[in-house]
Order: structure tokens, then C-alpha cells, then sequence
């Protein structure tokens, strides 16, 4: 895929980024040999890779029991709110 001056200008626009004129066709030349790259990635053949949930997975973790550690505070927090209705905080509405 290559890309153009004017797709480098609309993406350092939509990244917020400064991007000197004399420095766009060096962008636009790499982020085409990044983008050509991840189409060769995409042509891999992964079907017979089993998908994982974490990279470590045949290791075990250490975890700690799930028990409860603190009691209830919400009344004294709730004593600081400026309004608070059956437990839960009221806020402005902020969107129409």
C-alpha cells in the first residue's frame, strides 16, 4: 500500500502532530514500507495456531484468595456527597 503526501498531512492532522513539509515524502515512504509489512503478516497461514488468552498460559499463576478485606464505608463516604439518593451518587446531567 502506498501512501500519498496528503494521507501523511490527514494522519499527523488526526494524530495531532507537527510535520515539517520537506519531512512528508520520508513519512509517507516509511509508513508504506510499515503498512506493506503488516499485509505480508496477514497473508501468514495461523490456522493451526490455537488462540490464547496469555502467553504464559501453560504456566500457573499465583493468585490470592478472593476474600473480602475491608468492611463497607459507603455511609461515611456518602456523608461528603453533595447528594446522594438510596446509596447511589446524584450528579448534574452534563449532556443534553
Amino acid at each position: 500500500m502506498s501512501l500519498t503526501p496528503d494521507d501523511v498531512r490527514t494522519i499527523a492532522r488526526l494524530a495531532r502532530l507537527a510535520i515539517s513539509e520537506q519531512d512528508i515524502p520520508r513519512y509517507a515512504d516509511n509508513l508504506s514500507r510499515i503498512l506493506d509489512f503488516v499485509a505480508q503478516l496477514d497473508q501468514a497461514d495461523t490456522s493451526h495456531v490455537a488462540p490464547m488468552a496469555h502467553p504464559l498460559s501453560s504456566l500457573t499463576q499465583r493468585l490470592r484468595d478472593d476474600v473480602v478485606t475491608e468492611t463497607s464505608q459507603r455511609d461515611l463516604f456518602q456523608e461528603n456527597a453533595p447528594q446522594v439518593d438510596a446509596g447511589l451518587y446524584l450528579v448534574p446531567k452534563v449532556i443534553e
